[in-house]
């Protein structure tokens, strides 16, 4: 088990550009993103590069959608003085990762991943027998790998990526984490401890790795953690050391499983730009009350005298998102015994989304005004990361021995 150094946990995660986003998107995954930046080290990244997998025969659209994300994204909450908001594609660091992980992922670990057949099922009007869709859950684990994330919030569907970026990265170290001065280099910094602490170390050291004492593995990576006079580089070394294997230069991260969020559509299925069923982020308060006015009832209650019953009915869904537990009663009694109208069930719920979605609208129309600053907070996030991915990238390098020095 390698554990990565715990200081200032690192978040990584992303998403493709679509254009702009949904409820669903904001349920899914931004109030989580949202939440996670105040506690975490956050990176978040547009997914440019990966929507040419899927949409390489015509990505124009990309630099439109990209900015259409990023204003959604600021407008649900996301702070770039929180989080650091970046493009993939203006971080080059990320292809170069991906090709040297290529060099030493087996092909077979690629053709397993579950979404590989399935999305080539699901998307059977595209030719996706190509390179670089099958290789795209390897770009995945270059996009994660190249921060040393700690974690990546993921829905169960995509736990299998972050599996494979944990064996990739396991890999790698083993393949490329013994230097031939492994052993010198951690004494060397065992003696930058003190003596107290160095004793300490080995004593732990040697419970996990002849006991198997997790809680000694625990102990020893806290006591490494809190070490002051030591290098990051000699941290990872000590790190290595004391699970008994090298030094560990791509940690593994964990998948951090978001609450499952099915968000429902106005249909009743689940919110899809493929169904036509979606309320947009930004949806202007008259098309959001016609559009939830509309939205189909229980069939069976065809005269207002006629029962129905909730669970049959598409606008109790929604109201089980927004609604507080005495209006759910409200509308469940109601429903049932026909004392209200399809209409009047649907007002508290009209008025709760366009609560909810009033200060995103009015952010949203701030920056939409003044896409030059987007397009500022894109290219200055992209370069803190890119200053993050080249320490990493020269940490791979160095340990590949692929470099003149």
């Amino acid at each position: 088990m390698n554990t990565p150094i715990p200081q200032n946990q690192r978040v990584v995660s992303g998403m493709r550009p679509t254009g702009k986003l949904h409820l669903g998107h904001y349920h899914g995954v931004l109030k989580n993103w949202v939440e996670m930046q105040l506690d975490y080290e956050c990176f978040f990244f547009v997914a440019d590069w990966h929507a040419l997998t899927t949409h390489y025969d015509d990505p124009s659209d990309t630099p439109t959608h990209v900015e259409d994300m990023v204003i959604d994204w600021l407008a649900a909450g996301i702070s770039p003085s929180s989080a650091t908001i970046f493009l993939q594609s203006e971080v080059p660091e990320h292809a170069e990762l991906h090709l040297l992980l290529s060099m030493i992922t087996p092909l077979s670990w690629l053709e397993r991943v579950p979404t590989y057949k399935d999305q080539q099922e699901k998307l059977r009007e595209k030719d996706l027998a190509t390179y670089g869709f099958l290789g795209y859950p390897l770009l995945q684990s270059a996009d994660i790998l190249l921060y040393k994330a700690d974690m990546v919030p993921v829905g169960e569907d995509q736990v299998a990526h972050v599996e494979l970026t944990r064996e990739v990265a396991r890999r790698f170290n083993h393949i490329y984490g013994r230097e031939p001065d492994f052993e010198e280099r951690v004494m060397a910094a065992i003696s930058k401890m003190g003596k107290k602490n160095a004793k300490l170390y080995k004593d732990l050291r040697k419970r996990y790795q002849e006991k198997g004492d997790e809680q000694a593995l625990e102990t020893g990576q806290a006591l490494l953690d809190a070490q002051q006079n030591i290098s990051v580089g000699d941290k990872e070394r000590l790190f290595g050391y004391l699970e008994g294997m090298g030094k560990i230069i791509l940690p593994e991260p964990e998948a951090k499983l978001t609450k499952a969020s099915k968000m429902p559509g106005l249909d009743g299925q689940k919110m899809s730009k493929s169904y036509g069923n979606t309320i947009g982020l930004r949806e202007e308060p008259d098309v959001l009350d016609k559009k939830i006015r509309t939205m189909p009832t229980d069939p069976a209650r065809v005269r207002l005298t006629d029962p129905g019953d909730p669970e049959k009915c598409p606008v109790w869904e929604l109201h089980k998102v927004y609604s507080d537990d005495k209006t759910l009663v409200w509308v469940n009694d109601s429903c049932r015994s026909a004392a209200h109208g399809c209409l009047d069930c649907k007002k508290p719920l009209i008025e709760a989304v366009q609560a909810e979605m009033e200060p995103i609208r009015m952010r949203a129309k701030q920056f939409e005004n003044d896409r030059t600053a987007v397009r500022a907070i894109i290219s200055e996030g992209s370069e803190a990361a890119r200053d993050v991915a080249r320490e990493t990238l020269d940490d791979v390098v160095e340990a590949m021995r692929f470099t003149k020095k």
